[in-house]
């Protein structure tokens, strides 16, 4: 069975497949085909007589390598189990032990897992009698992380310090002494962890010229996916295995690549024609994803790029919708503006082919809130959603205690809060708490002053009933020096959290409202809905090679998105550009991006004015359609230099400013006929079985089955 490859490929993927001998670099723009370009690659290679154990194609997952090998096996009608594929690492690790001898393992080595390495960090750690009695000491998972972080970009534990972890810096030279330690342990015990692999490959390579020729002789060609995402080592290996013949295809984006923080350097693929002089570049830029309107944006984006392989996006999908630029009043009426939006495009897209997206997990709260409040199902990757963040249910805890007294679970979380004090001492001073067991408290008070303060903030919130806002003020400010104390290796960006947290509660008059809509469960647990039809929440890390037909990206403002410590420097602020491109790439009929134009800021207790992102700034006005929130909620186009229209008349809005699915148009809703029918924006015409009071009610609905719901947003029908 013969390929046909001028018929399955486009001119730019038959460019690269045919490629002959030397080196190849295929710029592969966003949903281009890179993949197929690479499986085709490998049928050609094979087609024209290259044994399949002449082939080494170096992916960052197993799966990959092995989707790719079956693909080629399976246009070729033949296996392909004798070519080498796999992860840089694992390859490093078959050509230790087939050389092992040579690489001064003559009686074997070990491999540590992340549980091994992390425990050796600890052991580095005590054998120096390092932190002793010391709280604040960087954990042994944090030793090993700057570890691992400090030989992937080839700096000091000190420069990493000082670039990534500046709370630590009082720490900076003990953790090098760690870092010492740890390899020496190492060395002295035959182990190796899983960044060691690729340096004892390169060691082996370069010290032994036998070996290296060996090597190249066995795999005559070499194919490198992602390469963008290479970091220092991984590229001299990638031009140590191609040898003198210079026989590599390597395959990337340098528009995609955004994992600096993992030690990923987009020089490799900016300077591969330096590498090998003479390379081929073949340009991908056939999108098989996206809109035209989508990629006229997307392409927008890289034009003001500082370094980059020029390239144009194009599509045979020339027409659809052009992307959205929602500019709204606040943070706070973003997430409200997010589910109008969502409204909107279900009725296009199942909530499983919608995805909203953002720089920073801390980032989603408010959408989070928003989507309990509606009983909407979600899915959250990278980052940990708000109610299930420890720290945030410390805080939350003292507000369920000011509203109810004998809240059991949350004076045992608040207790625990003390040194020396377990669950079951806990439980014994809560059960004095709640009877009023003065001389059990007491007792407990005398051997623990922290208790006292505990009890004391506890009796204040429930006597003198706050605003949900200020009694978060109040709690954070007893509880940070705890959390600085008890995280000392991620507290600032726990502290992030606690901020965005106290923004969400300004709306809110009551305390019992704020935690209601704060504890609604969230039906997305359900294993069969979030593989149904369960909207996606994601940070765009986590996003990348992913895509959905609608994507909104929100929070596009300075200090968020960019992110504050990337306006500082040029490298910086160009891997968050290529950041903005891969968010906006994952879509492929709707883009929407949000601009909130003031944030709450805690400290100061108001919204400030905020800057638009300057990847937003930038944008051609034709390539996007500009809206905005008027002061009544209501979402529509811009008309500029046009005074104010219609479009800003109030609208129903509830108590708390959430916008209005149903209800009567006072913040109530009406009650139920003898629990007859309604109607939700989302899941449609439901049958009303039980009232929660107060002010929920569980319905089943056609579609969708049991949920339930804020009465605020459903239609009551008359019986």
């Amino acid at each position: 069975m013969s390929i046909d490859y001028q018929n399955d490929l486009n001119e730019a993927q038959y460019r690269a497949v045919m490629h002959g001998g030397g080196p190849l670099l295929v710029i592969a723009g966003a949903g281009s085909g890179k993949t197929r370009t690479i499986v085709y690659r490998l049928a050609r290679l094979v087609e024209q007589g290259t044994l399949p154990d002449h082939i080494l194609l170096l992916t960052f997952t197993r799966k990959a390598s092995q989707e790719m090998l079956a693909r080629a096996g399976y246009l070729l009608g033949m296996g392909l189990s004798q070519a080498a594929g796999g992860t840089f690492h694992s390859f490093a690790f078959a050509q230790l032990r087939r050389y092992a001898n040579f690489a001064g393992f003559e009686n074997g080595f070990t491999i540590m897992d992340r549980a091994d390495a992390a425990a050796l960090a600890k052991e580095a750690r005590e054998r120096l009698a390092l932190g002793k009695g010391d709280k604040a000491f960087p954990k042994r998972e944090t030793c090993l992380e700057l570890i691992s972080k400090a030989r992937n970009k080839e700096l000091t534990i000190e420069q990493v310090v000082t670039a990534e972890y500046f709370h630590l810096t009082a720490y900076a030279e003990d953790l090098a002494r760690i870092g010492d330690e740890y390899q020496a342990i190492k060395r002295r015990h035959g182990m190796l962890d899983y960044d060691d692999l690729l340096f004892e490959l390169e060691k082996l390579l370069v010290s032994e010229e036998h070996v290296r020729v060996s090597v190249n002789a066995r795999y005559r060609h070499v194919m490198v996916d992602e390469y963008q995402d290479t970091n220092l080592v991984q590229a001299r290996l990638v031009k140590l295995l191609a040898g003198e013949e210079r026989s590599v295809c390597a395959v990337g984006d340098d528009a995609q690549s955004i994992y600096a923080f993992r030690g990923a350097n987009v020089a490799n693929i900016l300077d591969f024609p330096k590498t090998f002089p003479g390379a081929e570049i073949v340009r991908l830029e056939q999108n098989y994803r996206s809109t035209q309107p989508i990629l006229d944006l997307t392409n927008a984006i890289l034009a003001n790029a500082r370094e980059k392989y020029e390239k144009h996006l194009f599509t045979a999908r020339t027409e659809g919708a052009r992307p959205e630029i929602v500019r709204t009043l606040s943070d706070a009426s973003q997430a409200r503006a997010v589910m109008e939006k969502l409204a909107e495009l279900r009725r296009d897209y199942a909530l499983h082919e919608i995805a909203v997206l953002f720089r920073a997990g801390y980032q989603s709260y408010p959408v989070e809130l928003e989507l309990n409040k509606l009983g909407l199902p979600f899915a959250k990757y990278g980052g940990i959603r708000f109610t299930e963040a420890a720290h945030v249910k410390d805080v939350l805890a003292f507000l369920r205690l000011a509203v109810n007294p004998s809240d059991l679970a949350a004076w045992r979380r608040v207790l625990e809060l003390v040194k020396g004090v377990g669950a079951k001492t806990a439980l014994s001073i809560a059960q004095a708490a709640i009877t009023g067991d003065v001389a059990t408290l007491e007792k407990h008070k005398r051997k623990k002053p922290l208790l006292a303060d505990i009890l004391n903030l506890a009796d204040s919130l429930r006597a003198d009933r706050p605003s949900p806002e200020r009694a978060l003020t109040r709690v954070m400010e007893f509880y940070v020096p705890i959390m600085v104390e008890n995280y000392p290796d991620d507290y600032p960006r726990r502290q992030q959290g606690l901020d965005e947290l106290a923004g969400l509660s300004a709306p809110y008059r009551d305390m019992e409202g704020f935690l209601a809509d704060i504890s609604l469960e969230n039906p997305g647990e359900d294993e069969r809905e979030a593989r149904e039809d369960t909207l996606v929440l994601s940070t765009i890390h986590s996003a990348k090679g992913l895509e959905w037909k609608a994507v909104m990206v929100i929070d596009l403002v300075e200090d968020r998105f960019p992110s504050r410590r990337a306006m500082g420097r040029p490298e910086d602020l160009e891997e968050e550009r290529r950041l903005m491109y891969v968010a906006c790439t994952r879509a492929k009929d709707r883009l929407v991006l949000f601009v909130p134009e003031t944030i709450y800021i805690r400290h100061l207790e108001r919204h400030e004015p905020m800057r638009p992102s300057p990847f937003i700034l930038e944008l051609p006005a034709e390539t996007y359609t500009d809206m905005r929130e008027g002061f009544g909620g209501r979402i529509s186009p811009v008309r500029h230099g046009a005074a104010p229209t219609p479009a800003d008349a109030p609208r129903t809005v509830a108590r708390n400013g959430a916008p209005s699915f149903g209800g009567n148009g006072n913040g109530t809703t009406p009650p139920p006929k003898a629990f007859g029918f309604c109607t939700h924006k989302i899941y449609g015409r439901g049958k009303i079985i039980e009232h929660i009071p107060p002010d929920k009610y569980r319905v089943n609905f056609q579609q969708f089955g049991l949920k339930v719901i804020v009465g605020q947003y459903l239609e009551m029908e008359e019986a």
